[in-house]
């Protein structure tokens, strides 16, 4: 698809948005993504709207990962294993999410995210720092394994449901899942991006504008991060906030069809 100067700078400014989403909270990037390429950009296609924004996030995810390795946010250890299993859990997901019909999906997709909401505002007891022990790894292991499988099942990187995910499974701070999120949430979006590439999917140069703005937004992010950790459950609330707001979008977005056709 080529690109005038206006989708140009629309692309640019969405994706300054997904980045700032991501680095802010880890989580945000092709829930974002996709409706804003398809009701702001104007791209139609929905297929190639998954396929260019996983690739769009997968690399800004990681940009904004060397940002928040910088800033010593990252586990890196934990990151690698979570990512490894989820790798796994990608694949097969992705192959699956294929074969379900696309409002259903989405309908399943916003309920989940109103369970990770709440999942997230209940407190809990974390480790501040130093490594999982081992009879955690393979919790860590597993944990990374579901949320692959989840995030290639829904086409997205996942990012909302790898936080939560290394809390749990690596009781850890929520700043620091939200930079090592980041590994995850790059390396899933590569996997659901590779699967779409294979069918023609991806848009490049989409890909790239999108990305250039992200980089921008990521820088704003990572700061805005580190300024609201300091106040107590602020970071966990924004978070919590954002994705249960999409979520009833979403099911509002998807009950609107449902019920003009019961109408007729």
């Amino acid at each position: 698809m080529m690109l005038d100067v206006p989708q140009d700078g629309l692309a640019a400014a969405c994706g300054a948005l997904v980045g700032f989403s991501l680095a802010l909270t880890g989580g945000g990037g092709s829930i974002l993504a996709v409706p804003l390429l398809l009701y702001v950009v104007g791209v139609r296609d929905v297929h190639l709207v998954i396929g260019t924004s996983a690739l769009a996030v997968a690399v800004n995810a990681y940009a904004n990962l060397l940002a928040h390795a910088r800033a010593g946010h990252v586990r890196w250890r934990e990151g690698a294993v979570f990512a490894a299993a989820g790798v796994a859990g990608a694949a097969a997901g992705s192959e699956l999410g294929k074969w379900m019909d696309g409002q259903r999906l989405l309908a399943l997709f916003a309920l989940l995210m109103l369970v990770v909401a709440a999942w997230m505002l209940r407190p809990r007891v974390i480790a501040a720092c130093g490594p999982v022990p081992r009879h955690l790894q393979t919790r860590l292991a597993v944990t990374g394994f579901g949320a692959g499988a989840l995030s290639g099942f829904f086409g997205i990187g996942g990012g909302f449901l790898i936080v939560p995910g290394l809390m749990y499974a690596a009781r850890m701070p929520i700043l620091e899942a939200i930079g090592t999120s980041l590994l995850g949430v790059g390396t899933f979006g590569l996997t659901t991006a590779a699967n779409y590439a294979r069918s023609g999917l991806v848009d490049w140069m989409l890909a790239a504008v999108f990305l250039a703005g992200g980089v921008f937004g990521g820088a704003l992010g990572v700061r805005a991060a580190g300024r609201l950790a300091r106040t107590r459950g602020a970071l966990t609330a924004a978070f919590s906030a954002m994705i249960a707001g999409v979520a009833v979008y979403m099911l509002i977005h998807a009950a609107l069809p449902a019920a003009a056709a019961a109408q007729h």
